[in-house]
């Protein structure tokens, strides 16, 4: 049998990407606000272009926050000072601010839950753990054993280059590297398992002149010597799959990008929800997630849903695994849980949809709860969001987070075996 051979592509962006810098801001605008009251509604919206930050939405909270401060600390933390910014800095930018407060109807859902019509609503439990999903929607999660983190390799991959060509221009590894950058892998399945790396990108934003040089074609050489060996090779080292002498790479390809960042391109928070995810590998429900309290379910149970995944593969019941949440607003129980693991199940999709209903509880109030989603700023250090919001929000491997946790691997082993045993 003819093996069956395809390409996958997946790309992440650096913090300095304008997009980034306002999933950043947002993030980091939350982080604030919850930090000095766990219980602010917060749907905070960003964007950036030459010269300005605005930041708009409906925030309703006991505290009082600095919003300017908070973005211009957020910006000059990504990089964006004086003439390293590259033409957008941290002190100089105007920053506009047009905040209301939290509809009193989604308000209203959220407080109280509207009577679950769920075969599986738990009529004793608390007003307060019934509390009603922020609104409707559909979040999935999803997790596959390509890699240690159980993530699917391109987006894995593609997240650890970018992640370290940003780590380069901080440790002033090179000086000419300015926030701006992206990364994107494309690797080669065979039989739906990756095979080789067939091409390698970069793009990264930089001064206008190196050591004195400006003399374009040779910055170019500079840039592509120095992120081959500081970034590509670097990355690869520890990897099982490497690059070898087919595979495209591909440094600066548009042949200069020293204009970037907000002045090169207008940003927007939550355009980037494919990065922030699975590269493009799962399906994506549509909501973004930066600038969102817990309550608002694009964010939370989307967080579950990769929980659940990903403690399914950990417990060998599948090789890969999607989950779909779907929930109406005011109403805490999921009105839908949809699971596939493309043919890769150890037992039927219909049996694990049943020890998902039984093992995890996926209404919003719990959810929060057993993530202690209110409290993670305060816990570490007034930063917890603004870090998820480069570099994926899901499969990371440097920040404790608790829907990265495998704390169900052993409920589920002990209730698979006990459904094969009836097989």
């Amino acid at each position: 049998m003819t093996s069956k051979k395809f390409l996958f592509t997946s790309e992440s962006v650096t913090e300095g990407h304008p997009d980034k810098v306002c999933d950043q801001i947002s993030d980091a605008i939350l982080d604030e606000f919850l930090t000095k009251d766990p219980q602010s509604r917060v749907a905070a919206e960003t964007t950036a272009t030459t010269g300005m930050v605005l930041v708009c939405g409906e925030i309703t909270s006991n505290c009082y926050v600095d919003i300017p401060q908070v973005v211009r600390n957020t910006v000059k933390n990504i990089g964006y000072v004086g003439q390293a910014g590259g033409g957008f800095d941290c002190d100089t930018c105007a920053v506009l601010t047009s905040i209301d407060e939290q509809s009193v109807d989604i308000a209203g859902g959220v407080n109280k839950a509207l009577e679950s019509r769920s075969e599986n609503a738990d009529t004793s439990k608390s007003e307060t753990e019934n509390i009603g999903a922020g609104d409707q929607g559909i979040m999935f999660g999803y997790a596959c054993n390509e890699t240690p983190e159980l993530m699917p390799l391109p987006i894995s991959l593609a997240h650890k280059l970018s992640y370290r060509l940003a780590q380069i221009r901080k440790e002033g590894l090179v000086s000419y590297l300015r926030p701006d950058g992206k990364s994107q892998v494309t690797v080669e399945y065979v039989d739906g398992k990756p095979s080789r790396i067939h091409t390698v990108l970069l793009s990264t934003q930089h001064a206008a002149e190196i050591n004195g040089i400006s003399d374009n074609s040779k910055i170019q050489s500079i840039i592509r010597d120095d992120l081959k060996k500081l970034v590509i090779d670097y990355v690869f080292e520890t990897e099982s799959i490497k690059p070898d002498s087919e595979t495209i790479i591909l440094i600066n390809p548009s042949g200069r990008f020293v204009v970037g960042g907000p002045q090169g391109d207008s940003g927007l928070t939550g355009r980037k929800i494919i990065v922030d995810t699975y590269g493009g590998y799962s399906r994506h429900g549509g909501g973004a997630f930066s600038g969102k309290d817990p309550t608002k379910v694009d964010r939370s149970a989307a967080y579950a849903a990769r929980y659940v995944a990903k403690n399914i593969v950990a417990a060998g019941l599948a090789e890969k695994c999607e989950i779909e949440l779907a929930y109406a607003i005011g109403v805490a129980e999921p009105v839908s849980i949809f699971v596939d693991t493309f043919g890769t199940g150890r037992i039927s999709d219909d049996d694990i949809s049943s020890l998902v209903r039984s093992n995890f509880d996926l209404r919003p109030a719990a959810i929060i709860s057993n993530f202690d989603l209110r409290s993670l700023p305060a816990k570490n250090g007034g930063k917890f969001y603004q870090k998820l919001a480069a570099y994926g929000h899901v499969g990371r491997s440097d920040m404790n987070i608790p829907w990265e946790q495998l704390d169900k691997v052993d409920a589920l082993k002990k209730a698979a075996s006990s459904v094969c045993a009836l097989c």
